[in-house]
């Protein structure tokens, strides 16, 4: 039975399937997991999507726990990670965006003057005041 050295890459065979991962045999005697966060760059939801058994894949040992002997492994430790774009900056929509207000214009927004905390009843009242002149400007829409 060899002796794994954390760090190393070796070649293994997908033995088994988990929601959480793929057991990968190492040689006859030795297997260790992959873990499905260690199977590739970015999201995977299923990993069935990614490995079957039987798969011949490259492995990094991770870890090697000597009481137990698990042996934590990882593909894509052994894969070079994509490039990511440089995400361009987004316009922020004048109006104060929301869920496809149609040209609802925003609630008026109160000046923000005091100093400190309001209580919880103030601020339920300042937001059931809103909500009244809300549903007032749209009972006289539907009424239009």
């Amino acid at each position: 039975m060899a002796n794994y050295e954390v760090g190393s890459i070796v070649e293994g065979k997908v033995t088994g399937i988990k929601p959480f991962g793929a057991f990968v045999a190492l040689d006859e005697k030795k297997q260790g997991l992959v873990h499905i966060s260690e199977v590739a760059h970015g999201f995977v939801k299923d990993i069935n999507d990614v490995l079957k058994v039987g798969d011949e894949v490259k492995v990094k040992i991770m870890n090697v726990e000597e009481e137990s002997g698990k042996i934590s492994l990882s593909i894509r430790a052994t894969q070079e990670a994509p490039e990511r774009p440089a995400r361009p900056a987004k316009p922020r929509p004048a109006g104060g965006g929301g869920f496809g207000g149609g040209g609802r214009k925003p609630a008026p927004q109160k000046q923000q003057q005091q100093q400190g905390f309001n209580t919880l009843e103030d601020k339920l009242k300042e937001w059931l005041k809103q909500s009244n002149e809300i549903q007032a400007d749209l009972n006289k829409r539907a009424k239009k």
